[in-house]
């Protein structure tokens, strides 16, 4: 059989690339003459810049940034061999980096950081992944350190976070780093919310960040500042645009500030990767991630992959399975191994994290090498 594995990560346990060696390791002790490829990938969240260094090559760069709570820390990017700098919002401005998450204050100014040392090394394309965030400061950490000052009534700077931009009074891009306008920025999304309102980037994704009810509400009317005095700016408004509310308000960022083009983050990876032509030459796919639940089918990895496949049968590895069996055979994938199917605390998945996938994937190669072979 020819088999090919394209998994996402299993956030907080396994990387793609371990689960793609994990699986490799497990067919060929079975099944020897079996010819296993492995493509590891990624929506735009953590594992986007592993994605593109194993598609292409390239260099990893690691840099001292800020984390969400501005905390000094190393945080890496990719630089492809065409130049092209390959950045995740997750690597400096992720949900995972703090012990303990603060929606209010989380700030993108890190990622910025990343940006601006792109931007030194000559890099004129920027891919921005904008999955796992704990940030809902509308991007403007992220301008802040590209030079944009965002201002109080006194024509004092705002401190960092989405709470304070309900004083927002007006924005001075005078600073603005110059070279961002011979840039091209290509924006990895899997969302299409709007930035503020009942479906923007506080009411749906904040309360993932750690913010209550009332954190929420103010979050909300902060980034409605945002947008208005954004819009008097630039004379043009984004907030409603299909991904503004990404990463917090990082994609209205993007949109307003950089012109950049937010593109589904698992179709661009699967076409860079040229999936089309791997799949149609393999008898088998090999997809997973964490969770699956009836939010991947918004542009998840493995949905992507179900949705490209050609035809070519898909089954998935999962850490746990919450979508349906009608979501999961229109979504096109046949079969569904969980790691975690004694449903442990996340404490006891993180011990076992590789003890469990193992013996998943032993399971999934006993039945799936035996329909192979018959």
């Amino acid at each position: 059989m020819n088999i090919l594995l394209a998994p996402d990560s299993f956030k907080g346990t396994l990387s793609a690339t371990e689960v793609c060696a994990l699986l490799r390791q497990e067919i060929l002790s079975a099944s020897p003459d079996a010819l296993v490829t492995a493509l590891p990938i990624a929506d735009g969240g953590e594992g986007t810049v592993d994605a593109f260094l194993h598609i292409f090559g390239g260099t990893r760069v690691t840099v001292r940034a800020h984390s969400p709570l501005l905390h000094e820390m190393d945080a890496d990017y990719a630089v492809l061999p065409d130049g092209t700098a390959v950045i995740e919002t997750a690597a400096a401005s992720g949900i995972a980096i703090e012990l303990q998450n603060d929606a209010l204050h989380a700030s993108t100014f890190g990622t910025g950081e990343l940006f601006c040392d792109a931007l030194n090394r000559g890099c004129r394309k920027i891919v921005l992944g904008l999955g796992g965030s704990a940030t809902t400061d509308g991007g403007t950490g992220l301008l802040t350190a590209l030079g944009a000052r965002f201002l109080d009534a006194d024509g004092k700077e705002l401190p960092y976070g989405g709470a304070a931009l309900e004083k927002l009074c007006s924005i001075d891009l005078s600073g603005l780093d110059k070279r961002l306008k011979t840039v091209r920025v290509t924006v990895l999304c899997d969302v299409k919310n709007p930035l503020f309102g009942k479906n923007g980037a506080a009411a749906v994704f904040a309360p993932q960040k750690g913010a209550n009810a009332a954190a929420v509400e103010t979050l909300d009317r902060g980034l409605r500042v945002l947008a208005s005095v954004s819009a008097k700016t630039l004379g043009a408004d984004l907030s409603a645009a299909e991904g503004a509310g990404a990463a917090g308000g990082l994609g209205f960022a993007c949109l307003a500030f950089l012109q950049g083009k937010l593109t589904p983050g698992i179709d661009y990876i699967l076409d860079a990767a040229s999936f089309a032509e791997r799949a149609k030459n393999a008898d088998l796919i090999i997809t997973g991630e964490g969770k699956m639940d009836a939010q991947s089918l918004m542009g998840k990895a493995p949905f992507g992959v179900a949705k490209r496949s050609g035809g070519t049968r898909v089954i998935a590895i999962v850490g746990l399975c919450e979508a349906t069996t009608a979501q999961l055979v229109n979504a096109g994938i046949a079969a569904v191994y969980e790691t975690n199917a004694l449903h442990r605390p996340f404490s006891e998945v993180k011990a076992r994290a590789k003890e469990d996938f193992c013996a998943a994937a032993k399971l999934l190669w006993q039945a799936e090498g035996k329909n192979g072979a018959e």
